[in-house]
This record gives C-alpha cells, structure tokens and sequence, in this order.
C-alpha cells in the first residue's frame, strides 16, 4: 500500500514562504526554486517554485481558492494563540483569529503567503 511521504505546494515568491514557515518552526534545506523539509514523524513539505512548475507543465497557472489545508498541532491552546500574532504580526494574513471550537480544540487560521490555508489547533 503507498504511503503518503510528502505534501508539495507552489510559491510565488520562495524567500516570502520560507518566511512564513519559519515562523511555524519549519526550516528549509538550501535551494533556489525547490526545498523541503522533513517533519519529526517524518513527512516531508516540498515547496517548488512557479517557474519549476512550468518547466514541465508549460500550461500550468495558479487556481484561486481553498484547494486545501496544512494543519499544525500545537502542544496547548495557548500556542495555538502565540503562533497566530506570531505570524499575523510579521505582516502575514490571519483567515480566522483563535477560538473554542465546538468540537473541543483551540482552533485558528491563517493563509500562508500563496493562500494555503493553515490550521493551528489544540486540545482545549
């Protein structure tokens, strides 16, 4: 059976995304126009830019809209918290501030710099 080893996304401006996740504790290896990094369980986050992208889909464009989600555990509701001002006060884009969702986690989203949309939650 396959194993899901890796989420990959496009960037507009590759410096701008390795801004964002950093602020998320995700450092990227070296590279100009693609990167990655390993998480601790193991998946690894690819991020390519436009331009590679085109270099085997010369049709390829960016599609708007929430095509989907990276979600981010955090160790406590509090957390959740810190990380959302961390990002929106480096100048980043806040979806929806943080709030007690009703299925009983602290729940808050952002949009990374392309408009990925990313989950902070914890167990309240």
């Amino acid at each position: 059976m396959p194993q899901l080893d890796a989420v990959g996304i496009v960037s507009s401006d590759l410096a701008r995304t390795r801004t964002f996740y950093a602020l998320l504790g995700i450092e990227f290896g070296e590279g100009d126009d693609h990167v990655e990094a390993t998480m601790p369980n193991g998946l690894r986050l690819m991020v390519d830019t436009e331009d590679v992208m085109r270099s085997f889909r010369p049709d390829w464009r960016r599609v708007d809209g929430n095509q989907f989600a990276l979600a981010f555990a955090c160790a406590s509701p509090a957390e959740v918290d810190e990380l959302y001002a961390r990002v929106v006060e480096a100048g980043f884009r806040g979806e929806k501030e943080p709030w007690d969702a009703f299925w009983g986690y602290r729940y808050a989203q952002l949009l990374d710099p392309d408009g990925v949309g990313i989950d902070l939650f914890a167990a309240l």
